[in-house]
Formats: structure tokens, sequence, C-alpha cells
């Protein structure tokens, strides 16, 4: 017999929430993890008393009330607000693009001297074919130049004119002086970081870290009658159908002596020299007043096995190839995949809560 009801492959945000509902729902429930931690890329960690967001910025933020009352029964929320600087070699400016940025680009006061300047920038194009004539079309030369081109190609490894219009369909404009990137009502930071929520998610739970399921598969897939899969789903299969492309990051942690490096939790760089697209000051997440502090810059990178994928590139191909996975999943008995590497899909936070909360109630019966 099988130690095992459920056996869940990744102590990330999807699998940890799916472990915690198929627990709550009566069932022995493993988790196993390849890292040394549990709580994937939302894992933080502490370093002289500042938490630090070990694989890039996490920001918790919804629109939906039980979304965040869901999360909340597990820790304490800050009322941290999302308000990064983007530096374009030396110039700073307010994110997203709102009255702050129109003035700070072009010395503009009323919402209507800044839509007379943006419809005098636009380059009209009724059929884009790719993201810098998308981008070009909406907002004009100096917002594509300066705030868009050098970060996204630094992002996606590929000119904006060879990266498909979807990546950036909408481009939110704020004819109004509001830093606040996110519109949802309800934002903010774990007081004492994410681990926290996950320690708590997992309760009931047996974990194992350090174990990598594709390596030790024959021992454990026998030990559970079920298997919820949240690493790539390409792996799982042994790439059978060719690798999925995705794009990585390389994170360089750096702990500085001194308070405030650059007074903000999160800047991006814009242009094309920069060679990191992000530097994360940790301490302010939690408005800290330690005496030294923590900053994070962000590499983005080439993703090949080995290295842990962040971002799947979805143009035709990809997801193509896809769905060839997906059938085979389909056939799969007693395995169910899911968050974003098993679904290959962007996922934030609150997306990726619903959707694990939706699939264990899918998968577990009961109420979501």
């Amino acid at each position: 017999m099988a130690q095992y009801d459920v056996l869940v492959v990744g102590a990330g945000l999807f699998g940890a929430v799916v472990a915690h509902e198929a627990a709550e729902r009566g069932k022995r429930v493993l988790v196993v993890d390849r890292r040394d931690h549990i709580g994937g890329n939302c894992y933080t960690r502490d370093v002289e008393g500042i938490q630090v967001h070990e694989y890039g910025a996490h920001i918790f933020r919804t629109s939906d009330r039980a979304t965040w009352d869901y999360l909340a029964q597990f820790c304490e929320f800050n009322h941290f607000v999302n308000a990064p600087v983007a530096n374009y070699l030396g110039e700073l400016y307010n994110l997203p693009f709102n009255m702050n940025t129109f003035s700070r680009l072009w010395g503009v006061v009323t919402p209507a001297e800044a839509k007379a300047k943006i419809a005098e920038q636009r380059v009209p194009c009724e059929n884009p074919r790719n993201l810098e004539e998308h981008v070009l079309n909406l907002v004009g030369r100096d917002i594509y130049e300066k705030l868009v081109r050098g970060y996204t190609e630094k992002q996606w490894g590929r000119p904006c004119s060879e990266l498909p219009p979807s990546i950036m369909r909408r481009i939110p404009l704020r004819f109004r002086f509001d830093n606040n990137y996110y519109n949802d009502p309800y934002q903010g930071i774990p007081i004492g970081g994410f681990a926290r929520i996950f320690e708590r998610l997992l309760e009931g739970c047996d974990v194992r870290l350090g174990v990598d399921y594709l390596v030790q598969r024959a021992e454990l897939r026998p030990l559970a009658d079920t298997l919820v899969y949240t690493g790539s789903i390409d792996s799982y299969f042994d790439y059978a159908e060719g690798e999925l492309a995705w794009r990585s990051l390389r994170f360089d942690h750096q702990l500085l002596d001194e308070e405030n490096h650059q007074g903000v939790a999160v800047m991006n760089y814009t242009d094309a020299q920069t060679p990191y697209t992000r530097s994360i000051e940790h301490k302010h997440f939690e408005f800290g007043t330690q005496p030294c502090t923590v900053v994070t810059y962000e590499y983005p990178q080439a993703w090949s096995r080995g290295i842990e994928p962040y971002y799947p590139i979805e143009d035709q191909q990809n997801r193509a190839r896809y769905e060839l996975y997906a059938a085979r999943a389909h056939a799969e008995r007693g395995v169910f995949f899911g968050g974003r590497l098993g679904e290959y899909r962007y996922y934030d936070m609150q997306d990726t809560v619903r959707s694990a909360r939706q699939k264990a109630t899918q998968w577990f019966g009961g109420d979501a």
C-alpha cells in the first residue's frame, strides 16, 4: 500500500497551496523539492535582520478579497506599496507611466499637455507586426526608447522588432500623479518574510528537501496514489517533444555597509548598456532601519538544462509544443500538472494561489 495519498513535487507557492488543501481534506501528503528550502522562488532568508527575496522581488497583490484573505490567514501583511523607479543612464523616472513620468520627460504640467505630447510622438501603425511597432503606435518614440526598449530587449534576449506585440499588449498610461504600480486594492509584504507563509501552509505535511524527483522517480512515485507535479512539464517527459523555450535569471546579492543605497525597493534599468534589469534593496519592503543594507542585481540570461526556468517564451511554436506535452499529461494516470512550469504559463502570485485552490477542489473535492 502507498504510504501517502498525495505526493507533491515542488514546495513553491502552487505546490504548497495544493499540499495544504489536500491535507485539510484529510489526505496524507508528502512534499519533495530539489532545493534545500521551501517557498520556491518566493523564498526569503534573513540577512542581518533584512528579509532578502532570494529570487527577485515578490510583492503580493490582488483585487480579489477572497484570495487576499486566504493568504492572510498564514501571515500578517504590511502596507508596502510598490512604486518602482526607472533609471535611464542616470535619469530617473517614476513608474508606472504617470504624470510624474511625463513631467520629467517633457516638462508638461497638465494631463492635456501630456496627452498632446504622446499624440505628437506616436508612430501610427494599423496592424503592428512586432513589439516595436506596437509600442511606438501606442506611446511614441521617447517612452519607447527611454523606458521600454532597453529593459525589454535585455529581459527577453531579442530585439523588440523580433518580439510579438502580445508581450506588452496594454501599456497603462495614468494621467494623474500616482506612482502606485498596481491598481489592486490589496497589496503588501508578509511581515517577517514569505518563509513563514510556507511553514504554515505545509504544517501537517511531510517535507523532504534536497530531493530531485526526476532522479529518484523510481523510488518516490510508488509512495503515493496521486502525484502533483509542479516542475517543467517538458522535463517530466524527458523532453520527448523537444525543449520548451524559457528565459532565466541570475541574482547577485550584495551586503553593503551603508544604511540606504538607492532609496527605493525596486529600480529598473531601462537602458541597453547596463547589463542588469533591476536592483532590489530589500530592507525597503519592510521599512527597515538596519545600519546595513542588501542590494540584489538581477541579470536576465538564456535558459539551458540545469538552469532554473523563469519566464515561458509563449510564441506560436512553443505553444504548439506545449500542447503536445499537455496531451501526454492528459494520458498520465494519477498525475496532475500545475503552476507556472507545469502549465507553461506566466502566473502572478495571486493567479497561482487562485489556480492552486481551484485545482485542489477539482482533484480532491470539497470547496475552493
